[in-house]
């Protein structure tokens, strides 16, 4: 199944990103081989896109925070067998050191509390030049959201939040969401 046949499966809250995931997907170096994490898996929207894109992907988010029912998702979409699930807390990954090629925070990071930490922790669980892709809703982003969950989070400049490890970084800009593209050297 491509990215077009999954936004008319899955519907509206997939067809809302689905064109900027892709856009940002399409601007970096992917390859099967790569080890994907996407933290904060909600509906699974990001982790289906990169399996759509023949991508295996780890993915997880607290326990007591697994409010979507993303493997439903998954299955209808018939990638289920590429995306496996562990919960976790973005503060404390269950993965060793330099393990992963790619991290993915798709309008989850808002929702950490630990920020500066979470951070760390994906440092620590990032390979040597990896990146870190962080998609965020822009103000307007986040008013849209509000229409219809009024308690709903603002969002989070994530260059904003002091780190101890050095990156590059490039953002690009959508109506609703920004993407901040992270680069890590070690």
């Amino acid at each position: 199944m491509n990215i077009s046949e999954a936004k008319e499966v899955l519907g509206e809250g997939f067809q809302r990103d689905a064109d900027f995931i892709t856009k940002i997907l399409d601007t970096l170096v992917l390859s099967p081989k790569q080890r994907i994490l996407d933290i904060g898996t909600g509906r699974g929207f990001m982790a289906i896109h990169l399996a759509l894109k023949g991508l295996n992907v780890e993915t997880g988010e607290p326990e007591k925070d697994n409010w979507a029912d993303w493997r439903t998702n998954a299955k209808m979409v018939k990638v289920q067998n590429k995306i496996n699930f562990t919960p976790f807390s973005a503060t404390a990954i269950p993965f060793e050191n330099d393990f992963f090629d790619y991290v993915f925070l798709s309008n989850s990071f808002h929702h950490i509390d630990e920020k500066q930490k979470a951070l760390k922790e994906i440092n620590r669980v990032l390979k040597d030049s990896g990146k870190i892709v962080i998609l965020e809703f822009n103000k307007k982003g986040v008013e849209r959201v509000r229409s219809q969950r009024p308690n709903h989070p603002d969002a989070v400049d994530p260059r904003t939040i002091p780190v101890d490890f050095e990156v590059t970084s490039e953002i690009i800009e959508e109506e609703f969401s920004n993407a901040y593209i992270f680069t890590v050297h070690k």
